[in-house]
């Protein structure tokens, strides 16, 4: 399918070219031809599919189509995002596709000072891209008006309850006109998620495009068994190869990921990090140098797992396992987007094998294990698929291991080193 079978009006299908967008994504196939007939859409899409395009070339095409761009502007669409890098990113991308229709966009957030937002609020805008704080801050102080709202977008839904924003969310829910189109995204849908949508949706389209917390089939999945004393060597190993040409490399905790960056400089190796220590200011420059190719590696925490759409990441690097399972794909998906391919390498150590054999359950899906490099672990033997080998002998238990016995089957699983 093209594009121009969607029935995108012109100005949309030049800007799609502009893109350099052959063809339309899965999801955007999908949705978009219902929400520009006007229904409400419930998405489910992995991270990197194009799903930001699914919503915004319909609201783009409705406004275009349905009112003037002439005298003072009130907010017709608003799109609620999780996180202020996924926020500019949306904003930059409703920008890039509206380039000629003479809408008028513009993106708040907190972490900045408020008065340029205040000021190109007050020149009127269109399209309101904003995080849910900020939102209703900008709200009380009166520079917010929603009554006109004619499209109401949540983008990566799921993580706005993870960061706590569903009371936030019915707040901005009621602002907004009941009779409205209602884009209702999200990379799981999960029990809490299906009821806030069935809330802010009338009769809704659901489109999906793979089964929920599922890993993007072009992405190489990698396990390396080390140390943790040794990961630090192993990143630098790894990074000073030529093929790792943009690398995102996760860590758990800020102060961490400042770690690893002066460990990388002390090594020859440029790279900056993303964290909510820092400035809005210096994120945003540290993304900058990251997307021009002016810095190869960005250290980041999972603030960075959702949303961003940087363009050539050829490996994403699980540093530290995540604290939670299913921020494993969030990672990885910033890797082999829209149909590139990619690299995921994970560094595990033996402590940490229970939370790689909870990630492959979610994936439904083994992740190779490598079998040598030069920071590989002596305890390896171990965590290459323990359940396979030693532990289905409980007459020789390995030294220093406790087990328990996996439900069902009756095997002793080791649970953790002693």
């Amino acid at each position: 399918m093209s594009f121009e079978e969607l029935n995108l009006i012109a100005p949309l299908l030049e800007a799609a070219k502009k893109q350099g967008y052959a063809a339309p994504t899965a999801i955007q196939e999908k949705a978009i031809p219902p929400a520009l007939s006007g229904r409400d859409v419930l998405g489910c899409a992995q991270t990197g599919t194009g799903k930001t395009a699914a919503f915004a070339f319909p609201i783009l095409q409705r406004l275009h189509t349905t009112g003037s761009t002439n005298g003072k502007r009130p907010i017709r669409a608003l799109v609620l995002t999780p996180t202020r890098e996924l926020a500019a990113q949306v904003a930059e991308s409703f920008h890039a596709y509206g380039a000629n229709t003479g809408l008028r966009q513009t993106v708040v957030y907190g972490g900045v000072g408020q008065d340029p937002q205040v000021r190109a609020l007050t020149r009127g805008v269109d399209i309101l891209v904003a995080t849910p704080g900020r939102l209703l801050d900008l709200w009380q102080q009166g520079f917010i008006n929603l009554k006109s709202v004619e499209a109401l977008v949540l983008d990566e839904a799921d993580r706005m309850l993870d960061m706590g924003f569903i009371q936030d969310i019915r707040r901005i829910a009621a602002l907004v006109p009941r009779q409205r189109q209602t884009f209702f995204f999200s990379a799981t849908l999960s029990s809490d998620i299906l009821r806030l949508s069935g809330n802010l949706l009338h009769n809704p389209v659901e489109v999906s495009v793979a089964p929920p917390a599922t890993t993007i089939d072009q992405i190489e999945q990698i396990v390396y068994i080390v140390e943790k004393r040794d990961k630090l060597s192993l990143l630098t190993y790894f990074l000073e190869k030529k093929e790792i040409t943009r690398a995102l490399v996760f860590i758990k905790t800020k102060h961490g990921a400042d770690r690893v960056v002066r460990q990388l400089h002390r090594s020859s190796i440029p790279a900056k990090a993303i964290h909510s220590n820092k400035s809005q200011k210096d994120r945003e420059r540290a993304l900058d140098s990251f997307k021009k190719g002016e810095t190869r590696v960005l250290v980041a925490t999972d603030i960075a797992a959702r949303g961003l759409d940087i363009d050539d990441v050829s490996h994403v690097v699980n540093f530290d396992m995540p604290n939670e399972v299913k921020n494993y794909v969030h990672r990885i998906g910033r890797t082999g987007r829209m149909g590139a391919a990619g690299t995921a390498i994970t560094f595990c150590s033996p402590e940490e094998w229970a939370l790689l054999s909870d990630i492959e359950s979610l994936i439904r899906q083994r992740i190779t294990i490598a079998p040598e490099h030069p920071y590989r672990s002596s305890r390896a033997y171990w965590v290459e698929r323990p359940e396979e080998k030693k532990a289905n002998n409980p007459a020789a238990p390995l030294p220093g291991v406790t087990y328990k016995r996996k439900r069902g089957s009756g095997r002793l699983i080791p649970t953790r080193w002693v």
